[in-house]
């Protein structure tokens, strides 16, 4: 039996040669399967089976095989970390590949595949360099495009300012310098790139068409981003729906084009939003994003639950965002947000305040966010201790001029000063060099002189003018300080004054003269050239604005001059001071107002009404009428108080002949 079975061993060999160079894979595990019943030493049976379990994507079999394998005891790490890595059990796979002693090529080479998956761009970058340096094969093309990826991934993910390897190829290549420039801010370089890469793509024939869309929509929704970033927003929206319409298989791509689709809704259509984020946030995406990505996947739907009203996923969430990030200030800000939403400020602070204990070297936007909520609240002094604490950022000249204009506000001057002579203090001591000082300086200086503190003004225009000793504003300043409580030291000051010759050296008079064109026709004067003649100078002349004579006014045909004109003539007959009115209409005082409106004079006159009559149903001139009164009327508007019409019912009761 032994004989028979060495002789069939040779025949199963090449059947196992056979089905592997025509790929049939699955017929040579069997034949694996039967060479290692017959003799389970056998290396090359063995790692053939393990092999064509790895070209058949069936890695969970090929890694329970390599781990059975205790008799062999084969040198097959490569090919258990090559599973693992196909697993998803990436800790798992770098763990193995540190253990190899002597790597070759190919486990370098998926040594830097694990790295970039763990994110580790920078060993990633270095192992990739060297691999691209010592080896020359079939695959360098590929290795340049990985290296592209991994220094496209350090610029945007890490931050890191790395070189562009400047190489140039496939549209693969494009897509990564792209990225590159991306990280780096360029965002129209990398829309030249993907403009590019998209066109080498659609010129290449190798490509089916399955192939040529699936490449395409990632290249499009990168410039949907690049876009977005450009603010050109309905560009960037009609690419994504594109993407999105034509259902890639790759759900890392749709996540991401999801949460950038939800980015551009913000606030507005909201369901529309929810049913992105579904898309983003699957179980199954936990391999197929970065951390950076999910990061702001997570964020963004914190956002949405605040946008929609939901407060308490809104808090949940970002609760656990906080402990799951705490380097982020983002959810804490959130929470707030939340907080005040829900009309809450106090839980907003305190919330805030809590942070900024925890995380002491984080506090300067959270401190910025305090303020401003006190400032909502009208709590300006809080407001103030908010920035306050802010450390050395704190006397910066935004937040000193921040300070002095909320203390300002209150009139509480002495406060004001306070900060400014503090944060030049501050700056003599820590950045005796720096130009903030001379700006903190100038304007402590100013303010001390507006308020009458002459002496602290005149000790801050000394420091000034140790550092500018030609600048005679400061100067000036001085001598007016020191003229308000020490006259002798003013004047001895005043001998350094440069001479007026001097000062108006620097002095464009045809700049002044322009300058008087902006006080208006008045002051101007206006220039003639003189004509040129054999004795003229050619010099200006100044000639002076011609006044307007008044025009006499015109007088009515057939007037006699010599008589006394009427003062009047040009008013209205009903207007002037002798008219009477005519015989059935003599009341001078009949109103010139709105119609159907009576004047106060009108109902005195009224004959009718009783002297003694009650004064709030008809209010006289002056008097302020009832608030009833003041309705919106029928048509709408509103036509303030209206008066009532009593000498119009009386009129109707009068008999006919009754005269005033």
């Amino acid at each position: 039996m032994a004989q028979q079975g060495q002789g069939t061993l040779p025949a199963l060999y090449a059947d196992l040669n056979r089905f592997g160079q025509k790929q049939e894979y699955e017929r040579a595990i069997k034949v694996a399967n039967k060479i290692l019943q017959q003799n389970p030493e056998e290396e090359e049976a063995f790692q053939c089976k393990v092999v064509s379990f790895l070209l058949l994507d069936r890695f969970e079999e090929a890694l329970t095989a390599v781990h059975k394998d205790k008799k062999l005891q084969l040198n097959l790490k490569f090919e258990k970390a090559y599973c693992e890595y196909r697993l998803n059990r990436t800790q798992e796979a770098l763990t193995t590949l540190r253990s190899i002693t002597n790597p070759d090529s190919r486990s370098k080479e998926l040594l830097a595949q694990v790295l970039y998956r763990l994110e580790e761009y920078e060993e990633c970058y270095d192992l990739y360099r060297d691999i691209v340096k010592n080896s020359q094969d079939d695959f360098d093309e590929e290795r340049q495009t990985n290296l592209t990826a991994v220094v496209a991934a350090l610029q945007m993910w890490n931050g890191n300012d790395v070189d562009d390897p400047g190489l140039e190829g496939s549209y693969e290549i494009s897509y990564n310098s792209a990225c590159y420039y991306i990280g780096r801010g360029e965002y129209k370089k990398a829309e030249e790139k993907l403009r590019s890469a998209e066109a080498e793509l659609k010129n290449d024939p190798e490509l089916a068409e399955d192939e040529l869309e699936e490449e395409l929509a990632i290249i499009r929704v990168q410039l949907a981003y690049v876009l977005q970033q450009l603010h050109r927003n309905s560009e960037a929206n009609k690419l994504y729906n594109q993407v999105l319409r034509n259902k890639p298989s790759d759900i890392g791509l749709v996540a991401v084009a999801s949460n950038n689709m939800v980015t551009l809704n913000k606030d507005q259509n909201v369901f529309d939003s929810k049913r992105k984020m579904k898309a983003a946030t699957g179980d199954s995406l936990k391999h197929k994003l970065t951390s950076n990505q999910k990061t702001n996947i997570q964020l963004n739907q914190c956002l949405l639950h605040m946008y929609s009203n939901q407060g308490d996923l809104c808090h949940n969430l970002a609760s656990k965002l906080m402990s799951q990030y705490p380097d982020i200030d983002t959810p804490v800000l959130i929470q707030a947000a939340q907080y005040v939403k829900d009309k809450d400020v106090k839980k907003a602070v305190a919330c805030l305040q809590t942070y900024v204990k925890s995380h002491p070297d984080q506090c300067f936007s959270i401190q910025l966010v305090i303020a401003q909520l006190y400032l909502s609240q009208g709590a300006v002094y809080q407001a103030c201790d908010a920035l306050k604490t802010l450390g050395d950022i704190a006397y910066r000249p935004g937040i000193v001029s921040a300070l002095v204009t909320l203390y300002l506000s209150q009139e509480d001057k002495d406060a004001a000063s306070e900060v400014l002579i503090k944060a030049v203090t501050w700056y003599k001591k820590n950045e005796p060099k720096s130009d903030d000082l001379l700006t903190i300086t100038r304007a402590a200086a100013n303010f001390q002189l507006k308020n009458g503190n002459a002496e602290q003004a005149a000790k801050m225009l000394e420091d000034l003018r140790k550092s500018s000793p030609n600048d005679p504003r400061v100067l000036a300043q001085l001598i007016s300080a020191y003229s308000q409580f020490n006259p002798g030291k003013a004047q001895q000051v005043s001998k350094d004054l440069p001479p007026v010759e001097e000062i108006a050296q620097s002095v464009d008079v045809d700049a002044l003269e322009a300058a008087f064109s902006t006080l208006g026709p008045k002051y101007m004067k206006k220039t003639i050239k003189s004509e040129a003649s054999p004795g003229g100078s050619g010099d200006a002349l100044i000639q002076k604005k011609k006044r307007k004579k008044k025009k006499k006014g015109k007088l009515p045909k057939n007037t006699d001059a010599s008589t006394d004109l009427d003062p009047e003539r040009w008013l209205p007959k009903r207007e002037r001071s002798y008219y009477r009115g005519k015989r059935k209409d003599k009341r001078k005082d009949i109103g010139k107002g709105t119609q159907g409106a009576t004047t106060g004079a009108a109902a005195d006159m009224d004959m009718g009404k009783s002297p003694t009559g009650s004064a709030a149903s008809s209010p006289r001139p002056g008097q302020p009428t009832s608030p009833s009164v003041g309705t919106t009327g029928a048509s709408g508007g509103t036509d303030g108080p209206r008066q009532q019409k009593p000498a119009q019912a009386n009129k109707k009761k009068r008999k006919k002949g009754n005269r005033w």
